[in-house]
């Protein structure tokens, strides 16, 4: 997943304003941590009905705020340009992933496949203002990834330990995510690291390089802004031995009755509407007493394994919760956590050679699932669970694929505690409120001799602070575009196109109020509604200048070609 440059940079053709003078920030402005899991599904933490043990960010939630109705992008380097950006990802670089690109969408503006120089990183604004930036993590925003231009100390952040690429071992050996990937790539503060130290496991390393940079900050006596991008729960699924056996025998039963269970706690929990009900299996999942025993024995090793590394993120949660309290800086602390798409359900097997590579190179036996030469991820079955109750998972615009857990806390906000927010959010919102409150204004249209977009999200501060009702407004319009999978949301109506066998090759119209689960299609009932949302998805496309994958129709591009 990160990957040739394709050259043309093109300028945003609006009216600039000057660039903000400096002013360098004091110690009593907030500091800000946000805290990113890779490929976390909705109901994978225990504060949003999970088995799985999370007390520390469950803490963060019952002390803060958990979010039902947060939307990202169907997958993680588009999230991640929106997150840093606040803007589409039609703009920012992103309007398809990296290495993804259909023909008649290579070579355009806003498809490049990286956070392209028509935004601003947010990280930079702050890093203007006086804040101490730092990261550490999976950066997934250049490609290639070896570009240096590309990398996070030229996009505001002082302080840089990262995997460059979509995903690795999580392990020292430096493991290839696929096996036509030349070698991993880590950088720190703009230099290629060749070698890892040997105790080296990501979550743990990641979390050990935030509070380093943290503790900088404080002897230069700066606020920060400490981003730390977990790679975990993201394939291949790895674990250190301590914690591999940790849910030894929780899935035997199998997805079926974890499913059950995960969605009667959340329910309890209020973060399920309690008139919900259980979501069949979908068509390419068998059921779990139709799979023979080693299927079963090796499925439940997996989702173990999987668990595990949950649980070890939370605790590196934890671990970072404490500094903070032990330097005093907690209570200053505004601190988001998120996931960057929903579970992670497709297949990799259709992927180059993957299957075979993995048959020779790697050892998943059930006894070695989840060691650092082992290479496995769930699949559909479990990541549906994952993403109760809505449909589908990672890669998609249905809810499953852009609807995940996220969790704001920040301690000076009592009123927010416990509380539970079920009115749209958006991942292009979060720029827009650190800008807001670190005291930074965003350039608008020009920054630093260019022309940039101003952001698409909106500032949630008002909302935070209990000054307004919610963050959008009710009839706000939202709308997704991946793969020319695509989706319009306005009010409780949402239109989503999916091709078959996912969906029909056609809009398909569903009422999020009482059917969240994108069950029963209602455009043949409700025709008016389906062509108004059709109407505002296709002013969408023109507006941000969509380009299908291989369709002889554009949106707002002034020459369009013939593929044939």
């Amino acid at each position: 997943m990160a990957f040739v440059m394709i050259g043309l940079i093109f300028v945003v053709l609006v009216v600039g304003c000057k660039d903000e003078p400096f002013e360098p920030a004091t110690p009593q402005k907030p500091n800000i941590l946000l805290i990113l899991a890779d490929d976390l599904g909705f109901t994978d933490l225990g504060c949003y009905g999970s088995e799985i043990r999370t007390p520390n960010l469950d803490r963060l939630a019952f002390n803060g705020i958990r979010n039902t109705a947060f939307h990202t992008a169907p997958t993680c380097s588009p999230t991640r340009a929106m997150l840093l950006s606040g803007v589409d990802t039609h703009r920012n670089g992103y309007g398809t992933m990296e290495g993804d690109w259909a023909q008649n969408q290579i070579g355009l503006r806003g498809y490049e496949g990286y956070l392209n120089f028509d935004v601003v990183a947010f990280p930079k604004l702050l890093q203007d203002h006086g804040y101490h930036t730092s990261m550490a993590g999976k950066w997934h925003q250049a490609f290639p990834a070896s570009e240096k231009e590309l990398w996070p100390d030229k996009r505001g952040f002082d302080r840089s330990f990262t995997l460059l690429q979509g995903g690795a071992g999580h392990f020292s050996d430096q493991r290839k995510l696929f096996s036509f990937f030349e070698r991993t790539l880590y950088q720190e503060d703009g230099q290629i690291v060749d070698t890892l130290n040997k105790s080296f496991y990501s979550t743990d390393y990641y979390t050990q390089k935030a509070i380093a940079y943290i503790d900088e900050s404080q002897a230069l006596q700066k606020p920060f802004f400490s981003y730390l991008a977990f790679t975990a729960p993201h394939w291949p699924l790895q674990v250190p031995d301590e914690y591999i056996d940790l849910y030894k025998g929780r899935y035997d039963q199998g997805y079926e009755i974890l499913a059950v269970e995960r969605l009667e706690k959340a329910k309890q929990l209020g973060v399920i509407d309690k008139k919900v009900s259980l979501p069949e299996l979908t068509p390419n999942v068998l059921p779990w007493n139709q799979l023979n025993p080693e299927e079963q024995k090796k499925s439940a090793r997996t989702m173990e394994v999987y668990a595990a590394m949950i649980e070890r993120l939370d605790a590196n949660v934890g671990r970072l919760i404490d500094h903070l309290k032990a330097i005093g800086q907690f209570e200053n602390t505004l601190i988001v956590f998120m996931s960057d798409n929903g579970a992670e359900g497709n297949s990799l097997w259709g992927i180059a050679d993957t299957k075979e590579w993995v048959a020779k190179t790697f050892d998943n036996s059930v006894e070695n699932i989840g060691r650092k030469n082992s290479y496995t991820f769930t699949g559909p079955s479990w990541a549906q669970v994952s993403s109760l109750p809505f449909k589908w998972y990672k890669s998609f615009s249905s809810e499953g694929g852009v609807r995940t857990p996220s969790i704001i806390s920040y301690p000076q906000w009592k009123k927010n505690f416990g509380k539970i927010n079920s009115n749209f959010i958006s991942v292009m919102d979060i720029a827009p409120t650190f800008l807001e409150m670190a005291g930074v204004e965003h350039p608008k249209n020009h920054y630093q001799g260019r022309e940039v977009y101003p952001m698409d999200g909106k500032s949630m501060l008002a909302w935070l602070e209990g000054n307004t009702p919610n963050v959008h407004s009710f009839e706000a319009v939202h709308c997704w575009e991946l793969y020319g999978r695509r989706a319009v949301l306005k009010g409780n109506w949402k239109a989503v196109w999916e091709e078959t066998p996912y969906g029909i090759d056609a809009w398909q119209l569903y009422n999020l109020s009482n059917d969240p689960s994108e069950l029963y299609d209602l455009s043949k009932v409700r025709p008016d509604t389906l062509e108004e949302l059709i109407l505002e998805w296709d002013a969408y496309a023109i507006k941000y200048k969509v380009m299908l994958p291989n369709e002889k129709v554009a949106y707002g591009f002034d020459e369009v070609w013939n593929v044939n």
